[in-house]
């Protein structure tokens, strides 16, 4: 006896396919989005997490470049030759030789003052341009002596001029003749004549 319920004229119906339909539940679409991606593992929805292999290995990574030998003192080479230059040349100043005389001359008005004023006699030490320290004294005709003078020459100069002011008073017609002695830092001498008249 056929159950009026069974389906007529359909051979190929089983209920085993109709059971399988409800355990296995509806299909699920094949193209789902993934929701993050962390490496090669792609990790869909809140299931089970599959583990999915990389579609190329990995390139390895890069040697961090080594480190450039010697740059670090080729930076300060400049600087410690600018320094060693600037040095140098402060203790040459300082410590190297000294001055050196080079020449010397002594001049005036060959005219003479006029009356009751002072002739202005001038001497010019010509020197290397180094600093040092000049010694001399004024020597006159009328047998006055100075005392020794002392001269103070900066580096780069390379003349010092000295003076004498010899002052006469009174009428009357003098011959003069004043001379420097240098005493140091080597002797030498120089003089220059002059007539002093004065008449009232």
């Amino acid at each position: 006896m056929t159950d009026p319920r069974t389906p007529q004229g359909d051979d190929d119906y089983s209920a085993t396919v109709l059971g399988s339909h409800w355990f296995t539940g509806p299909p699920q679409p094949e193209d789902a989005a993934p929701d993050r991606v962390e490496g090669s593992v792609l990790r869909f929805g809140p299931g089970v997490t599959a583990a999915m292999p990389a579609p190329f290995p990995p390139a390895p990574a890069a040697p961090p470049p080594a480190p450039r030998r010697g740059g670090g003192w080729r930076r300060y080479t400049l600087a410690a030759v600018v320094l060693a230059a600037v040095l140098g040349y402060l203790g040459w100043q300082r410590f190297g030789p000294g001055v050196e005389v080079r020449g010397l001359s002594v001049s005036t008005d060959p005219q003479g003052p006029g009356c009751d004023a002072a002739a202005d006699v001038v001497a010019v030490v010509r020197t290397n341009g180094r600093p040092g320290t000049l010694t001399y004294r004024w020597v006159r005709s009328d047998g006055t002596r100075s005392a020794d003078l002392t001269e103070r020459v900066g580096g780069g100069r390379e003349e010092a001029t000295l003076h004498l002011l010899w002052t006469f008073q009174g009428a009357g017609t003098y011959a003069a003749r004043a001379e420097l002695q240098l005493l140091s830092p080597e002797r030498r001498a120089a003089a220059t004549e002059f007539t002093y008249r004065c008449r009232y």
